[in-house]
């Protein structure tokens, strides 16, 4: 019989047995803690003082990153939210020529990596480029006879930045459009409100967690860009850590630096959870009904049309021809055996880091299924935290503690053994892996827990009661029952990690070039044309997800048009 008082010696044996870890809980704060490191790395960079660093960067060139920053996420932000909710609130409720077309092909700029896009509009629009050589001839201007707008610009890289940032607005809202209620706005138009009316007052209310949660994620892709900014010479923190960590060869303070940008990704991150976690109480009611989009006329239908036309067209179609046509007509130089090599690095490198994220992800993700521990929880929501951070940040955070772990090891086989093996981790294959599985492990963890989700605890139960341990259940019954989630999670890692710029530019292996990295070599040395190839077969392969999320996208509408399990026997008794 237990003791009455509270610390009775049984309820110290519970106690105890629910706070002694096992095995899997120990694996997984193994894993997150590691994956974690770098991000600790940059955090703790705020505590070590350079004064003379900081003295010099706020007199030149710190005043400047903060400037074009604001600026750039201010005009992002702006254009995402224009053409994301008015595409998506077009597609959602109104019904116009190419709409069911536009509801899927609205996600095409997905495919296009922001460094691309920079590269095909420069390519068209500068001063040698067919736009402008065409004006001077058929006009017979010359240099100074007239004035064209600078792609290469903050300007420049707002549009372009917004252009293929808009989706996740869109999507976002698009869901929250179709789902809500139809008698609520039906309500607003009887009593006299116009639909811009009830589109500002009702629809854009209800939709805001999602369109905050849309916004916060551009904004995020914003803070991270690289190769686009750095090439239109647009100074922002992404290129200054770059700046100040390989040009200066300051890596405190380009921790420090990084941690600045840290701060401003972690109030994006606090502003999406937000709207994520209040966009469930604005879900489709149980008694409403879904709004049945409504026949425009020809001339608002042609006005529909075009709207959802522009962004598609500027954002994908356009800049992908414009690379098909550079690819066939120059192309690189290098097409052969050497071009073969860039893919090769490329498609490796990506393979072993999606089988590598999404075994970690299954690791963390069934730790934290198994585990009833809050430590456990919050171990595995903060390294899945990669996924938000900038490669220029991740890059840093990865670089100083492989480097000093490097300098032990190298000191200890020194004294121990007298062998000098120089580089282990740092500038080389394994210190890129790293990066990438620290800054794409949250999209398998992500996957691979909501597949976890739709499996309930009763089957774990029931493997259990036929003498199943952890290991067995996971491999004979989780792991079928994911297949197609853990194939989803694998392609998508393998196509961030092919598009990914900064952190491979900084952390690769000398003479190591991928696809990404070979064109923005040829970017840089202005060969545009010859950049195409590698560009063109970037976009090719992103468009596997795209892809994916349309169909799947298409699969959860038909779902939800289906009738209710009630309804479907109130027609049977009928």
């Amino acid at each position: 019989m237990s003791s009455p008082y509270f610390f009775s010696p049984d309820r110290l044996k519970i106690l105890v047995h629910r706070l002694r870890p096992d095995m899997w809980t120990i694996v997984t704060l193994a894993v997150s803690a590691i994956v974690a490191l770098p991000i600790l790395t940059i955090a703790g960079g705020l505590l070590v003082p350079v004064p003379d660093i900081w003295s010099h960067l706020a007199a030149t060139v710190l005043p400047r990153y903060l400037v074009n920053t604001g600026l750039l996420m201010v005009g992002v932000g702006v254009l995402v939210l224009i053409i994301g909710v008015g595409t998506a609130w077009l597609v959602a409720t109104c019904d116009f020529p190419g709409r069911r077309i536009f509801e899927w092909a609205l996600l095409l700029p997905f495919a296009m990596p922001s460094y691309v896009i920079a590269y095909a509009y420069t390519d068209f629009l500068q001063y040698a480029g067919p736009v402008q050589s065409a004006l001077r001839e058929t006009f017979g201007w010359g240099r100074d006879d007239y004035w064209f707008p600078d792609v290469r610009s903050l300007s420049g890289a707002i549009v372009l930045f917004g252009l293929v940032f808009y989706p996740y607005v869109y999507l976002l809202c698009r869901a929250a459009f179709v789902g809500q209620p139809g008698h609520l706005l039906e309500a607003g138009r009887s009593l006299g409100r116009s639909a811009t009316s009830v589109f500002v007052s009702v629809a854009i209310p209800i939709a805001r967690p999602s369109i905050v949660a849309g916004l916060s994620l551009a904004l995020m892709e914003t803070l991270g860009e690289f190769g686009a900014v750095q090439f239109f010479g647009v100074d922002t923190f992404t290129t200054g850590i770059y700046r100040v960590g390989f040009g200066m060869g300051e890596q405190v303070a380009a921790a420090q630096l990084a941690a600045i940008l840290l701060i401003f990704v972690l109030v994006l991150i606090a502003l999406e959870r937000t709207g994520r976690q209040r966009a469930k109480f604005f879900s489709r009611s149980v008694g409403g009904r879904p709004r049945q989009p409504s026949r425009l006329g020809p001339l608002a239908g042609a006005g529909a049309f075009a709207a959802c036309l522009v962004p598609i067209f500027f954002g994908f179609l356009c800049p992908a021809a414009l690379l098909a046509y550079m690819h066939f007509t120059v192309g690189d130089a290098r097409l052969g055996t050497e071009f073969a090599g860039y893919a090769w690095n490329s498609f490796t490198l990506a393979a072993i880091t999606a089988v590598l994220a999404v075994s970690l992800g299954v690791v963390m993700a069934y730790g934290a299924r198994q585990s009833r521990s809050p430590l456990t929880h919050a171990a595995t929501n903060f390294a899945s935290m990669g996924y938000a951070v900038p490669g220029s940040v991740v890059a840093v955070g990865v670089l100083i503690p492989l480097a000093a772990l490097d300098t032990r090891l190298n000191a200890w086989l020194s004294d121990a053994f007298g062998l000098s093996v120089g580089l282990i981790l740092i500038g080389t294959v394994f210190g890129l892996i790293f990066a990438y599985l620290v800054r794409f492990l949250a999209i398998s963890f992500g996957t691979v827990s909501a597949a976890l989700t739709k499996i309930t605890p009763s089957v774990d139960e029931a493997s259990r009661s036929l003498g199943h341990g952890r290991i067995s259940t996971l491999f004979r019954i989780h792991i079928p029952m994911m297949r197609g989630s853990l194939l989803a999670a694998m392609i998508l890692v393998f196509v961030d990690v092919m598009k990914e710029l900064p952190a491979t530019l900084m952390l690769r292996p000398f003479n190591y070039d991928t696809l990404a990295v070979r064109a923005h070599q040829l970017a840089s040395d202005e060969r545009l044309s010859q950049a195409s190839s590698s560009a063109l077969t970037i976009v090719l392969v992103s468009l596997l997800p795209v892809i994916m999320l349309s169909v799947a996208m298409h699969r959860d509408e038909r779902s939800e048009r289906r009738p209710s399990v009630a309804i479907r026997l109130s027609r049977r008794k009928e």
